[in-house]
């Protein structure tokens, strides 16, 4: 139920497609005479759609999210790399049959290359089908595809590909691997993505080192307008009002024990 509400939810609350229904509402209010309505629904849907888009909302948003974490020096042993999905365009490549990378892709990119470094280290791929309605192929189905081309022997992955969203991405893999005490994990996903990752990994009882990858901020934005092109300003903005969701919807509902996690917390 929490992933179908969630997903219900995240439909209407991006902002995209929070500023159409917005526009779509205040058109029905003037057909029904409502003018004040109407304007007030308007003028909060251009406000909504300049912020997302104009200014450095998103990645003021994104930042924090990103800084929490930091990656760590290299460990000198590492048992196993787990990667969480969402780095391919899984509709393309389940027409396709090839390995797709979206914006996310610096995930796999850097599993590739971690295993060459550590090349007894397991690789744990997580990561399903977590689309509502459209159809796609999982990450986990994809990720060999491509690893294999890049030098990973498929014989040192664990697939997981049931999961649908980073709560049952930390219950699966754990379940799968079932880590040892002393053994040292890296937990491989994109830096905002990094704070609710490794609460949820704790929580589930598997130990894990954060090694974030695709930053989407410098560190250095401050707050001004045109910092950055629109499309981009968008995405960072959607991703981050969604992981901040995110973060407080897992809180509330119990699967983190902090609103905000931080290391060694």
């Amino acid at each position: 139920m929490f992933f179908y509400l969630s997903k219900i939810f995240w439909f209407f609350a991006q902002p995209l497609n929070f500023a159409i229904l917005l526009l779509a509402a205040g058109f029905v209010a003037n057909f029904l005479g409502r003018r004040r309505l109407f304007r007030a629904a308007t003028l909060t849907s251009l406000l909504v759609l300049v912020a997302a888009t104009w200014t450095s909302l998103g990645s003021l948003m994104l930042n924090p999210l990103e800084e929490r974490f930091p990656r760590p020096a290299v460990p000198e042993k590492v048992d196993g790399i787990v990667v969480l999905g969402g780095g391919f365009e899984g509709a393309i490549n389940l027409a396709r049959g090839g390995y797709e990378l979206n914006s996310g892709g610096d995930r796999f990119v850097e599993t590739a290359i971690l295993a060459r470094r550590y090349p007894d280290a397991r690789i744990v791929v997580s990561g399903g089908t977590g689309a509502l309605v459209l159809e796609g192929e999982g990450d986990a189905d994809t990720a060999p595809r491509l690893l294999e081309a890049l030098g990973v022997a498929r014989e040192r992955m664990v697939l997981e590909n049931r999961s649908r969203n980073t709560y049952e991405n930390a219950l699966f893999s754990k379940d799968l691997v079932t880590p040892k005490p002393g053994e040292t994990w890296l937990l491989v996903t994109s830096a905002f993505h990094m704070p609710r990752s490794m609460a949820l990994f704790a929580k589930a009882g598997f130990p894990v080192v954060a090694w974030p990858v695709d930053y989407r901020t410098s560190g250095r934005e401050g707050i001004g307008l045109f910092t950055d092109n629109p499309a981009d300003s968008l995405a960072n903005t959607t991703m981050a009002i969604r992981e901040w969701i995110g973060l407080m919807a897992y809180w509330l509902s119990g699967r983190i024990d902090e609103p905000f996690p931080a290391p060694g917390r």
